[in-house]
């Protein structure tokens, strides 16, 4: 009995690490290859009278990505089930369209294509925060801030778009 509580403990373990890094390692990937568009191009659009100060992103950021881990966490440490898989797996959906949406804006400057990306990821995030609070509905709490942002965010990209259009 010891060694099987012993084993639980270890896999309780394993699954919040990889929960807490795995937005965080993404977040940090994205951020890498994205922050030398900040000073060059960035820099260079017309930008919308409520557009934040650059220093806010980074740490906004790495606390959603810190509360994005708890939640999968309190997901996947559920019973195995139909329903809890399908939530982890818009969760994924939701992360590689969050992590997708830095390239495409920052790294590729395509305006355009990343609002309509974040309007993608936004309705994933929603459907994540419905399957979530189906589930264990505190994960889909703490998630409001998360969708508060993406929704100012996609916001700012539709300003973006508007004030830089061609």
């Amino acid at each position: 009995m010891k060694k099987l509580n012993h084993k639980m403990r270890v896999l309780f373990s394993a699954k919040f690490l990889i929960s807490i890094l795995l937005p965080i390692a993404l977040g940090a990937i994205a951020g890498m290859f994205t922050s030398q568009s900040v000073p060059e191009w960035y820099a260079t659009l017309n930008r919308p009278s409520f557009n934040p100060p650059n220093w806010i992103f980074g740490p906004v950021w790495t606390t959603l990505y810190i509360i994005m881990g708890i939640s999968l966490f309190l997901i996947w440490k559920q019973d195995v089930s139909k329903k809890r898989n399908f939530a982890i797996l818009i969760f994924m959906i939701q992360l590689i369209l969050n992590f997708g949406w830095s390239f495409i804006f920052f790294y590729f400057n395509m305006i355009g294509i990343a609002l309509l990306e974040i309007v993608l990821l936004w309705f994933s995030i929603i459907t994540m925060l419905v399957l979530f609070y189906k589930i264990k509905p505190i994960a889909s709490y703490i998630n409001i801030p998360y969708l508060l942002w993406v929704t100012f965010a996609t916001v700012l990209n539709a300003s973006y778009y508007l004030l830089n259009k061609n």
